[in-house]
């Protein structure tokens, strides 16, 4: 079983062997740490762990990045750990337990003007956000990215007009 940050990781080595920094790179630009916990500083450990586990291994290859130290590339077996992953990540339906749910849980103890504020807040903070992805969406992209950036679109549009009717 991979976790999100290893599958994410192993995803873009099966695209192309890729060192820490370029996968950092590709991380930012595709927007990805909206939805995986993988920070900078956690990239080469992931990539440590893909290695032990005969996923990823290193190859030789350009620097090219001044400071890339180790290319990686997917090995077969990672390819089809990948593949299996992926196809498992989008056939199943995990729980998903955002925070702002144990707010409306608790949200009888909050006075009502300070409620519609907090939920007039999120409503703002929401539109912001999805105004971010709309413009981070790019046309040309390869259809896999496109669906992300779509899939992140619909949730928050979703989430913007629940949150119209709660005012």
């Amino acid at each position: 079983m991979l976790t999100d940050a290893e599958l994410t990781v192993l995803g873009l080595v099966v695209e192309r062997p890729r060192h820490g920094y370029e996968l950092d790179e590709v991380v930012s630009e595709r927007g990805m740490r909206e939805w995986t916990a993988l920070g900078f500083s956690s990239i080469y450990y992931v990539l440590g762990k893909l290695r032990d586990k005969g996923l990823v291994a290193e190859v030789a290859g350009e620097r090219a990045h001044a400071k890339a130290k180790k290319t990686f590339a997917a090995t077969e077996a990672g390819r089809e750990a990948c593949a299996a992953a992926a196809e498992a990540a989008i056939a199943q339906l995990r729980p998903v337990h955002p925070p702002v749910l144990v707010g409306l849980a608790n949200s009888p103890v909050i006075p009502p003007d300070r409620l519609a504020a907090a939920l007039a807040q999120r409503a703002e903070a929401v539109e912001e956000r999805l105004a971010e992805v709309r413009r981070a969406a790019w046309a040309d992209a390869p259809p896999f990215v496109r669906a992300i950036f779509g899939y992140s679109i619909k949730q928050l549009e979703a989430e913007a007009a629940w949150l119209r009717g709660m005012a």
